[in-house]
């Protein structure tokens, strides 16, 4: 029986750290869901359908993954495909703190799915999709933090 893990996160938009953590766990897990965790309180700069389209995009070369969205819990999302892991990137010391409490209160939640922390390579240790719109917002090169199809994605939100 594969495994199977889920990769949640908003992923506006999706950057090549995060794409390094899927790549790495579909390595270690048989399946890999990646979950666009819908989440109302935020304003995206990306729809929830392009950010799918994106994702999907950019992994269509790994074979073992398969993008979603979820807009409940993450921790229903997983009990429901029957995943047995959750992975999440650790970029520094202050990711942790937030994880680790997200990772308690799933596992009152439910104690039989288990949360893999990868760390980050170090090239990518300082991005977020944060950082990555504001500076494609002014016009900076982000080529070397998103994949091209990001890239052309976000010079068009831009262009408006």
């Amino acid at each position: 029986m594969s495994k199977l893990a889920v990769v949640p996160g908003s992923f506006d938009p999706i950057t090549n750290g995060h794409l390094d953590i899927i790549k790495r766990g579909a390595k270690v897990f048989g399946e890999v869901n990646v979950v666009i965790m819908n989440n109302s309180a935020k304003n995206s700069l990306f729809s929830v359908e392009e950010r799918m389209a994106l994702i999907e995009e950019v992994t269509a070369s790994i074979p073992n993954v398969k993008v979603e969205t979820s807009a409940g819990l993450m921790i229903d999302y997983a009990k429901s495909v029957g995943a047995t892991a959750v992975i999440r990137g650790l970029r520094a010391v202050s990711d942790f703190e937030y994880e680790m409490q997200i990772t308690s209160m799933n596992r009152v939640l439910d104690e039989s799915i288990e949360t893999f922390f990868i760390m980050t390579n170090n090239q990518y240790s300082f991005l977020s999709s944060s950082i990555v719109k504001e500076v494609a917002k002014y016009g900076g090169n982000i080529s070397e933090l998103v994949p091209k199809q990001v890239e052309v994605a976000l010079s068009k939100k831009f262009e408006k």
